[in-house]
């Protein structure tokens, strides 16, 4: 398969885009290039080997949700920068 400066005019125009004539030159032998590329790779023997979603073989690289004690008010308010009673202050920012 290859692709024609008419097809990149076509695909330009769909994208909206524009090229000068030697920009779509450019364009169609770089296309090319790529789906030469794309051809080569199907030439590759794949017969038996599994399809993957990943290349980890981890199933979970999560750690588990371990439920904590909450921190109480004090603890949490100890190193704020700015703070009323037991509220965060901070700047205003609605009029």
């Amino acid at each position: 398969m290859s692709v024609t400066t008419k097809d990149v005019a076509y695909i330009a125009e769909l994208a909206r885009l524009r090229f000068s004539d030697e920009e779509m030159l450019t364009m169609t032998s770089e296309l090319n290039n790529i789906l030469h590329y794309v051809d080569k790779l199907n030439e590759v023997d794949t017969e038996g080997v599994e399809p993957l979603s990943s290349i980890h073989d981890q199933i979970n690289v999560l750690r588990d949700d371990v439920e904590l004690p909450a921190l109480s008010p004090a603890d949490v308010l100890h190193n704020a920068p700015d703070k009323q009673d037991r509220f965060f202050r901070v700047p205003k920012v609605i009029g």
